[in-house]
């Protein structure tokens, strides 16, 4: 038998989305000829990874981890590692020991252009990611002579009703069947035990939670007056904990009243969004109806339990954030937006640089064709159509990145040197 290309490519998984997306793409890496490794720390790791052949329990304590990565990556020859968010403690541990040996790092992300593609990079992502270096002329260059197709979105995929799925299966096994990992530690700052209960209730919750929701949004769609719209992030997210300039979402709101009530005018309104998956930890409405009495805008603030967000953005005024991905929402129906956070998209173009006060008394909007340019060149590199949850958007994620990841370049060189070696013949020809 012919030897494959890849069989001197070793992938040692750690932890990654809930469900068997990192199983079934180590199969098809194992499949092209490549060796794979799989690290679980805990029963929900062990639960999803059928290949138990090559399944490695870490039982120890988190600060003994990265000793036991380097002894991994030495006795298994790894090349390159594979993660699902890189700001977890075992997954910052194992990227800062993979870059200084020189192993490629594989990042998965939920996607930059949701919700229908995910996110691929090497090294990072979010504050990590290399497009917080790039520039949008940069991007322009890259794209000028890369052939590039009109991406669609599909009509359906990545349902939340399998995240949500997924993820109690995966809970459910760290709380009942966690024995043999006792010292794991999870990343979030409440217990296992306690994030179940959370999303227990918020489950029970769903005929009053939805009721509320349609008699604010009816409010708002039939109010007749104009809004802006703050766009909540969930608070235990990576994105907002490592990359936010606030300590919590409150803070957040606090900022973003003040102004209102300074810069708006009288007649404009205020829609708090909370995230589709918002379980309750921090009391949101509560607070926020709090500092709306603060500063006197009572009749003018509208709290949301998550929802469809698309019928908000297509009248809204303007939408603020810290650095949810729904920013890019926003910004591509050309809807003005103030970031706080470092963001992969907070670029000077298409993101206010405005005051908060000033942005609510005037708000610039954003340059569109800047934004088609950025938005082009995520879709032409880091956006893999697919997702995680569901066998279709799996099947369609699987199709492509496996290519991607066999690459000797990651998705941004390899766009930029295509568009170096072509200014290199223009060259070569004058």
């Amino acid at each position: 038998m012919t030897q494959s290309m890849y069989s001197d490519r070793v992938f040692l998984f750690l932890q990654g989305p809930h469900g068997p997306f990192f199983a079934q793409l180590s199969g098809m890496l194992q499949r092209a000829g490549a060796q794979t490794w799989r690290v679980g720390f805990n029963a929900g790791d062990a639960a999803f990874w059928k290949d138990k052949s090559h399944f490695i329990a870490y039982r120890d304590r988190i600060e003994d981890w990265p000793n036991a990565f380097d002894m991994l990556v030495n006795d298994k020859g790894v090349t390159d590692i594979v993660l699902y968010g890189d700001t977890r403690p075992i997954h910052e541990a194992a990227v800062a020991q993979a870059q200084a040996r020189g192993l490629t790092v594989h990042v998965f992300e939920e996607g930059y252009l949701r919700p229908w593609w995910v996110t691929y990079e090497h090294g990072g992502t979010n504050g990590n990611s290399p497009l917080m270096s790039m520039t949008v002329d940069e991007m322009a260059r890259a794209l000028d002579h890369v052939q590039s197709d009109t991406i669609v979105p599909p009509g359906h995929w990545g349902d939340i009703r399998h995240h949500m799925l997924y993820g109690a299966l995966y809970h459910w096994f760290v709380m009942f069947r966690n024995g043999r990992f006792a010292n794991f530690t999870p990343h979030r700052d409440i217990s296992v035990s306690r994030e179940f209960r959370l999303h227990f209730k918020r489950f029970l919750r769903i005929p009053l939670s939805s009721l509320q929701r349609v008699l604010a949004t009816s409010k708002i769609r039939l109010g007749g007056f104009p809004y802006h719209l703050a766009l909540l992030q969930l608070e235990h997210d990576s994105a907002f904990q490592k990359h936010s300039p606030f300590a919590d979402l409150t803070e957040f709101l606090d900022v973003v009243m003040q102004s209102f009530a300074k810069g708006a005018p009288q007649h404009h309104h205020l829609v708090i969004k909370a995230h589709p998956l918002e379980d309750g930890r921090t009391p949101l409405r509560q607070n926020a109806r709090a500092l709306a009495k603060k500063y006197g805008l009572e009749d003018r603030v509208h709290f949301l339990g998550g929802g469809k967000l698309a019928q908000l953005l297509d009248d809204a005024k303007s939408a603020i954030t810290v650095n949810s991905t729904a920013g890019q929402q926003a910004l591509w129906r050309g809807i003005p937006l103030k970031a706080f956070g470092d963001a992969v998209y907070a670029k000077p173009e298409f993101i206010s640089q405005q005051s908060l006060t000033a942005f609510f008394e005037n708000a610039h909007r954003p340059n569109r064709e800047a934004y088609q340019v950025y938005r082009r060149f995520l879709l032409q590199t880091s956006q893999m159509p697919g997702g995680f949850y569901t066998a279709r958007g799996r099947r369609q994620l699987l199709r492509q990145v496996v290519d991607v990841m066999l690459s000797a370049q990651d998705p941004y060189a390899v766009t930029s040197s295509k568009s170096a070696a072509y200014q290199q013949q223009l060259r070569l020809v004058k």
